[in-house]
């Protein structure tokens, strides 16, 4: 009888604003690659947990699951968020972060982003109205999968023994 290999890394979502959309593309990726995964959220993500997949939640308030995560997390594990000062706490911590939208955050990407928060949040206070991002389309579901993907096979090169 074969031993699946269990890697050597996590991905740990941040599901208080995960897109539904989204959900299948990830559980489908703890399958092909045999990854644990952790939805981390201040409220049921209505995951049914399995070997490979949990949920974890957490007490209301601000960033109670960001704070969960990092506490958690170990170096070279995944974490999939679209909140910028986790992705920079995650960096830090010399884990991966990757946007819903399937772009990877990197040192300098992070900063910047970090920076157009701060703006943004400046306008807001100011009573500007800035909107929100979009709904998460077929073509972003489709660039977050192959970006995801390439995510883990990097990591699995990686963390090779």
């Amino acid at each position: 009888m074969s031993r699946a290999v269990v890697l050597p890394f996590k991905l740990w979502v941040d599901a208080d604003a995960l897109p539904k959309i989204l959900r299948d593309v990830i559980i489908r990726a703890s399958d092909r690659y045999q990854l644990e995964v952790t939805f981390v959220a201040n409220q049921s993500v209505g995951i049914t947990p399995s070997v490979r997949i949990n949920s974890i939640q957490v007490m209301h308030g601000a960033d109670q699951a960001d704070k969960e995560i990092i506490d958690r997390m170990k170096e070279n594990d995944i974490v999939m968020t679209q909140d910028i000062p986790l992705a920079a706490q995650v960096i830090e911590k010399g884990g991966v972060a990757i946007h819903p939208r399937g772009e990877v955050y990197t040192t300098a990407n992070v900063k910047a982003r970090l920076h157009l928060r701060d703006f943004m949040d400046t306008l807001r206070g100011a009573g500007v109205q800035t909107g929100g991002p979009p709904p998460i389309s077929e073509r972003d579901k489709r660039e977050f999968s192959s970006s995801l993907d390439q995510t883990i096979q990097k990591q699995k090169r990686k963390t090779a023994v």
